[in-house]
C-alpha cells in the first residue's frame, strides 16, 4: 500500500492493528463507521488506545446481534497528524468506503478538517479529541458531535483546583497548536479570577519538545505552579527536562490532563507528584458498573486496562449504534435527530448528555495524583483521584457564547 491505512473489523482487530493491511468482513451487509487519527507521530499511543476502544465497542455491540440485525466495521485510517492528510482520508472513507458516521480527529488541528469533509458530505461525525471550536460557530455543523471533553471544561475545573490548592503564581508552557492556545487562554483566565497571576508563558512547537533555553528563564521566576500543556510524547520529553533540571523540586507541576498510554511509557518516578484532570480511569471499575463492564471487555481483549481517550472511542462507537437503534434508520440525519431527542446515555462512567443547541456532551471529570511507586498496587496503578468533578453546562461556554441563536 502507498498511504498509511487499514480497517479493523471483527476477530482480525489485533492484526489490523499491529501493522496497515486492509482487511474486511467476511458476509453480510455491514454498518460502515470511519474512523480517522493519528497512528503515526507523537500522538500514535494515544491512537492505538483509542482504535483499541473502538474496537472494544464494536466487538460488543455486534456479539449481541448488531444494529438492526447488521454488524458495525469500524475502519481505521492514518491521518498524520496532519489537516491536509485528515481531510483526504475523510473524503476516501466517505466516498470510497461508503462509510454513513464518522468518528475520530484525535489532533484538535486535524479534527477541524475532519469536520469539513464531513459537513461537506452530510455525514455524521462524533469527535473524540478536545477542541473549543468543533462545538462552536462557524465550525460546528448539524451533524457535528463531540463526544471528549473541551479545553474550557478542562481548564475551568482543573485550573480552579490548582489555584485553590496548589498556588496561585503560575508558568505556562504550551504547544503552539489549537488545542495548546486554547488551554493557555483558559487557564490564564481562571488563575487571573482566582485572584492569582500568570508570571510568564512559554509557547513551543508540537512535536520539537526541546526546553533546556526555557528553563533557567522559569526558575529564576519562582513560579508556585508550572502548568504543562505538552499533549503526547511532548510531555515526557518536557517531563524529564524538567526533573532533570530540578523544577520537581523548586515547584509544583500540574497539567490539564494525564493519560493512561504516557504514564506507563514515562514512568510512576517521573509523574509521581504531577497532578492533572482524567475523563476516566480504569479504578472507577471499583465504583461504576459501566466502568467495571467495559474494563473487563479491554482487558479480556488486550491484557492491560483501557486508557481515558480509548474511552471516548468506545463511548462514540456506542452512540452511533444507540442512534440508528433509535432511529431504526442507518442515516446521519435521522441518528442525529434521534440522539438530540434522546440526550442521555451512560456507557462506561456514568450520565452523560448532548446539550441540544451545540451538540456537545456533557460529563464527569476527575482531579488525579501522579502515584509514588512505593504506593503502587500493579503495572498500571499509576494515579490517585483526587476529587470528582461533577458534569456541568456551567463549566463550558453558553449557546450563545458560542454563536447560537
Amino acid at each position: 500500500m502507498h498511504r498509511r491505512s487499514f480497517l479493523v473489523t471483527g476477530t482480525a482487530a489485533a492484526a489490523g492493528l499491529a501493522f496497515p493491511a486492509v482487511l474486511r468482513a467476511q458476509g453480510g451487509d455491514t454498518i460502515k463507521i470511519g474512523f480517522p487519527g493519528p497512528t503515526t507521530g507523537p500522538f500514535g499511543a494515544l491512537a492505538k488506545d483509542q482504535q483499541q476502544g473502538a474496537v472494544v465497542a464494536m466487538e460488543e455491540i455486534n456479539a449481541k446481534g448488531g444494529v438492526l440485525g447488521r454488524k458495525l466495521e469500524v475502519l481505521f485510517r492514518d491521518d498524520q497528524l496532519k489537516p491536509a492528510v485528515g481531510a483526504q482520508r475523510t473524503k476516501e472513507l466517505i466516498e470510497n468506503e461508503k462509510c454513513e458516521f464518522i468518528v475520530g480527529g484525535l489532533a484538535a488541528h486535524v479534527q477541524m478538517a475532519i469536520n469539513e469533509q464531513t459537513k461537506k458530505a452530510g455525514k455524521l461525525f462524533i469527535s473524540v479529541s478536545q477542541s473549543d471550536e468543533i462545538s462552536a460557530k462557524p465550525d460546528a455543523g448539524p451533524l457535528t458531535f463531540h463526544e471528549a471533553l473541551n479545553p474550557t471544561i478542562t481548564g475551568r475545573a482543573v485550573a480552579a483546583w490548582i489555584a485553590q490548592n496548589l498556588g496561585k503564581k503560575w508558568w505556562i508552557v504550551y504547544a503552539d497548536y489549537a488545542w495548546g492556545k486554547q488551554n493557555n487562554a483558559v487557564f490564564s483566565e481562571v488563575v487571573k479570577k482566582q485572584g492569582g497571576t500568570v508570571l510568564g508563558s512559554t509557547p513551543y512547537p508540537l512535536g520539537n519538545a526541546e526546553f533546556s533555553a526555557h528553563l533557567p528563564k522559569i526558575v529564576a521566576a519562582k513560579p508556585e505552579v508550572l502548568v504543562a500543556v505538552t499533549p503526547g510524547a511532548d510531555d515526557i520529553a518536557f517531563l524529564k527536562q524538567a526533573a532533570s533540571f530540578g523544577l520537581k523540586k523548586e515547584m509544583k507541576i500540574a497539567q490539564p490532563l494525564h493519560w493512561l498510554p504516557y504514564l506507563k511509557e514515562g514512568g510512576p518516578d517521573l509523574y509521581a507528584d504531577i497532578y492533572a484532570g482524567i475523563n476516566f480511569s480504569w479504578q472507577l471499575e471499583d465504583s461504576i458498573p459501566e466502568a467495571k463492564n467495559y474494563v473487563s471487555l479491554y482487558r479480556k481483549k488486550y491484557n492491560e486496562p483501557p486508557g481515558d481517550y480509548g474511552a471516548y472511542a468506545y463511548s462514540a462507537i456506542h452512540e452511533v449504534a444507540r442512534g440508528i437503534a433509535l432511529a431504526k434508520a442507518v442515516n446521519s440525519d435521522a441518528v442525529a435527530a434521534a440522539l438530540i431527542a434522546n440526550p442521555a446515555y451512560n456507557h462506561y462512567k456514568g450520565k452523560q448528555w448532548w446539550r441540544a443547541c451545540d451538540r456537545k456532551s456533557f460529563q464527569d471529570l476527575w482531579i488525579v495524583k501522579g502515584r509514588d511507586r512505593s504506593k503502587m498496587k500493579g503495572d498500571w496503578d499509576f494515579l490517585d483521584i483526587v476529587q470528582k468533578v461533577a458534569a456541568s453546562e456551567e463549566l463550558d461556554r453558553t449557546c450563545k457564547e458560542k454563536g447560537f441563536a
